[in-house]
């Protein structure tokens, strides 16, 4: 192939594919650090003092923790309830949050859980969550190949494949089979 082509064809697929590696590089980032921060969702906990008559008597019904409820700086919709020990009740909100009320005395801990809204739906991607996602995800790899072999073919003589660019190649190479096999 001419170095021409080779640069037309590494060009064009660069730039359409270029939106999708950003895509990925962003939510790839956030994946590889799972353990460090949930990518996904934010979690925010509050302990306030709800207002009310404490110790409550008997078993907590809708009303009741209702009143609690309208307390919470966030508009929060509630789906169950459960008894935590003798003095406890967790409340459960649509999307995961939950609200933690020790009846003897008020005291309570809100747990506010929020879609972190671009980073969720960029990681959603990484999960091929549909058919045809799976799809564009398999033209997108081939592309890469691409790209990549039209990238190292563009240059000749010791900047390309047979000179520093080897060597860079190779380099690249080891990298990742360094970390399969000492890991």
């Amino acid at each position: 192939m001419n170095k021409k082509l080779l640069r037309d064809i590494h060009r064009e697929l660069s730039f359409f594919f270029a939106g999708v590696i950003f895509i990925y590089a962003i939510s790839g980032i956030c994946l590889n650090h799972k353990r460090d921060f949930n990518p996904d969702i934010s979690i925010h906990r509050y302990d306030m003092v709800l207002e009310g008559t404490f110790p409550a008597e008997g078993e907590p019904d809708k009303d009741m923790l209702h009143s609690y409820i309208s307390q919470l700086s966030s508009k929060e919709t509630y789906t169950r309830h459960a008894r935590t020990g003798e003095s406890g009740v967790k409340v459960f909100f649509k999307g995961g949050s939950s609200l933690d009320i020790n009846l003897s005395d008020g005291t309570a801990v809100y747990e506010k859980v929020r879609k972190r809204a671009v980073l969720a739906d960029f990681n959603k991607l990484h999960y091929n969550p549909s058919r045809w996602w799976t799809w564009f995800s398999d033209i997108f790899a081939v592309c890469l190949v691409i790209i990549t072999v039209t990238g190292l073919f563009m240059l000749k003589g010791k900047r390309g494949l047979w000179g520093r660019g080897g060597i860079e190649f190779i380099a690249g190479l080891l990298v990742p089979l360094i970390f399969l096999f000492l890991l």
